[in-house]
């Protein structure tokens, strides 16, 4: 209706998109694949901390760049990383990706 969309237009609408919270656990010879690979998700890694040969990232992930990760990760380490998921948070999705998705 004409009201609905005056109240939108006037109160600044934004589009969230979920977080992940990620923890990769590779070893040490991979951790500049592993990072450069979650750059190009749009991952913000939080800390890398060293267990003897071990290196455990863990980084903030949006749900949409998660996809296919598995399969990325076993290749780039050569099947010897691994890493869990969980949900974190929604955040405002930033204006390129909410563009991709009004296309």
């Amino acid at each position: 209706s004409m009201a609905t969309r005056t109240a939108i237009d006037r109160c600044s609408p934004v589009v969230l998109e979920p977080v992940m919270k990620l923890e990769v656990v590779t070893p040490e010879d991979y951790l500049g694949e592993v990072i450069g690979d979650l750059g190009r998700r749009r991952a913000g890694v939080e800390s890398i901390d060293a267990q003897g040969d071990t290196q455990i990232v863990k980084a903030s992930l949006p749900l949409a760049e998660s996809f296919g990760y598995a399969n990325d990760l076993r290749s780039i380490t050569q099947g010897r990383a691994g890493y869990s998921m969980e949900f974190e948070k929604y955040l405002e999705a930033p204006e390129s990706v909410v563009e991709a998705q009004a296309t």
